[in-house]
């Protein structure tokens, strides 16, 4: 019995590998599972069937593309670590104060840019918020930015071969295939193309499909994220005599200036031009990032002590915890606050879901479910875990920024990228080494770097490059190869390149554009290789189409990201996305059979 199901495998693998295929794009389609689950069990069936054996599957680990793609995600999360993507933030929201409509250009180019060279999860992570904040001085509904962010993103990730990990995966199966390898700036000609269609495109696109109502979610969201805080100006800091508006922190995007203190006076406008003077209180809304980073600044102190001075606010041991709906001081101003006279703590800053509390520190009402950034001494510290009045009393996951290494990490990017540019070593190799200078010059800490590692990514390429090749094994492709020939005979270069544009796209629409960046690109060669023409072009087509993903929130990470804090309907993607696809898509295929 078991002989002859072996045999009727060998006799049917090709037909077996289109039907195991076919399951899992159902898989994907259906979303039951992760898209990770169903590829490991897709990979699992093969292995089972002994189409795909250990030694087949223990090769695609040799693959350097996941290697590469998890050293590019580090050495984006070492800008962020160190304050770049932040400072860069900065710098355009303190544009968009003098000239908004020039600023709003200047940030859709930075993130081009950025995308380029970077993971552009990131960076529209950390662009979400620029935009409100422009659409405010704009008068714009946030909902008629947030879409082109992450179109632009991904435009500007296509433009090289380092800008999403699509373009790394296509590249690494296609020089397993034989062909000649491509370099960073290869495809950056039809990138070019792309990206300026597309911007004429988002133009009209924006004012006619996308909706204009404002999108409370989103500033909802930014004021959880936020943290209440107070700093006083030392006399023998070199703040005092500056005007508000000079000093650096009050120049970042991720900083609001709430009120000044000076005495018994709060005031709240018109601070900009104010001078500091010595005991001024500047009362600050801040992300957690910016407020364990302001602990290391020697010129200000900083959230309240109830007398206790001499604890350092820059103690190793800090700690968040939430007011229980049973503490005794839900009402009370937060200097009265039992703990905080009871214990040499320092309170750093009080966050409210949804809210601000004020109108400053000491003085904001305590409610239930506020989270607390406390620090102090250890053995201070110890004495709150047994608090039964606060919840979930920890160490925070949130690190300080590391501004003084920002020119290393940007170095490191650079470095990379020159030295794959003129062919000096493999970029994979690059990207090891500069992951190992962040490192080891403390750019980011060993955990953060591989937290920065989207795992889901990386085991979800290795799955599919091993479903890849059991589909090679069992002559799967080279069944398909047979069937589409025939067809494709007498189409011209450009109609085939349009063919395996339409087929990778509309694909990207429904699964995983890294799966689809594995299965169609060795079927775009095989299909090329059979009819005698150039396999090039076809895989550039499948580069750029497993990334436009535009009409669906689903197929792409930052569309995701931006359907969530825009609280978008799903139709608006298709609105938008349809009209965005059909021009990127034809100006890509142009460019694609004039340049390539």
């Amino acid at each position: 019995m078991i002989a002859a199901g072996q045999a009727f495998i060998a006799d049917y693998q090709a037909f077996i590998g289109l039907a195991i295929l076919g399951l899992m794009f159902i898989g994907f389609v259906m979303e039951r599972f992760p898209a990770t689950v169903v590829a490991i069990l897709g990979t699992c069936t093969f292995l089972f069937m002994g189409i795909l054996s250990g030694k087949d599957l223990f090769s695609v680990f040799s693959n350097s593309a996941p290697v590469t793609i998890g050293a590019m995600f580090i050495l984006s999360g070492a800008l962020l670590r160190t304050g770049t993507l932040d400072a860069i933030a900065s710098r355009i929201i303190a544009r968009a104060q003098q000239h908004p409509k020039l600023a709003l250009a200047e940030m859709f180019l930075g993130v081009y840019v950025a995308s380029a060279f970077l993971n552009n999860t990131p960076v529209v992570v950390v662009m979400i918020p620029i935009m409100l904040k422009l659409a405010q001085a704009l008068g714009l509904s946030a909902k008629r930015l947030l879409i082109p962010l992450s179109y632009v993103a991904i435009l500007g990730g296509t433009t090289t071969l380092i800008g999403t990990s699509t373009n790394l995966l296509v590249a690494s199966v296609a020089q397993d295939a034989g062909l000649t390898r491509f370099g960073i700036f290869t495809i950056t000609p039809v990138g070019l193309v792309a990206g300026v269609v597309g911007a004429f495109a988002m133009l009209f696109i924006a004012r006619r499909f996308l909706p204009e109502e404002a999108s409370s979610q989103i500033a909802l969201g930014q004021d959880h994220r936020a943290f209440l805080s107070e700093i006083r100006i030392l006399k023998d800091g070199n703040l005092v005599g500056r005007r508000i508006g000079d000093i650096p922190l009050a120049k970042r995007a991720n900083v609001k200036l709430v009120a000044l203190k000076r005495g018994a006076t709060l005031r709240r406008s018109g601070l900009v031009d104010e001078v500091l003077e010595a005991d001024d209180r500047l009362v600050l809304r801040l992300e957690l990032a910016e407020l364990l980073s302001l602990r290391a600044n020697k010129n200000v102190a900083i959230g309240l002590t109830a007398g206790h001075d001499d604890v350092d606010q820059d103690d190793d041991t800090i700690v968040e915890a939430m007011i229980a709906p049973s503490h005794p001081a839900i009402g009370r101003r937060l200097v009265e606050i039992p703990f905080l006279s009871a214990l040499r703590v320092r309170i750093l800053g009080i966050a409210r879901f949804r809210k601000t509390p004020g109108p400053d520190l000491p003085n904001a009402r305590v409610q239930a479910i506020d989270r607390v950034l406390v620090t102090g001494p250890a053995d201070q510290i110890e004495q709150m875990y047994g608090n039964p009045h606060l919840y979930g009393v920890g160490s925070t996951s949130e690190r300080e920024f590391r501004r003084s290494k920002a020119p290393i990490a940007i170095g490191a990017l650079i470095g990379v990228v020159m030295l794959a540019t003129f062919n000096i070593m493999d970029i994979g190799v690059a990207a090891i080494i500069g992951v190992g200078l962040i490192l080891v010059t403390r750019c980011i800490d060993a955990d953060e770097a591989w937290d920065s590692i989207d795992g889901n990514v990386l085991v979800l390429i290795f799955a599919m490059l091993a479903v890849g090749l059991a589909l090679e094994n069992s002559g799967s492709v080279a069944l398909v190869v047979a069937e589409l020939t025939p067809f494709l005979r007498d189409v011209p270069p450009w109609g085939l390149v349009l063919a395996t544009y339409i087929v990778s796209v509309l694909l990207t629409e429904i699964v995983t554009n890294n799966a689809v960046a594995i299965l169609v690109t060795p079927l775009a060669i095989a299909v090329a290789r059979d009819l005698g023409v150039d396999p090039y072009p076809l895989v550039v087509a499948v580069m750029f189409a497993a990334s436009a993903s535009f009409a669906t929130p689903i197929g792409y990470q930052t569309n995701t990201l931006v359907y969530a804090a825009g609280n978008y309907r799903f139709v608006d993607f298709f609105k938008a996305g349809i009209p965005m696809t059909l021009c990127v898509g034809a100006a890509t295929v142009v460019a694609i059979s004039f340049l390539m």
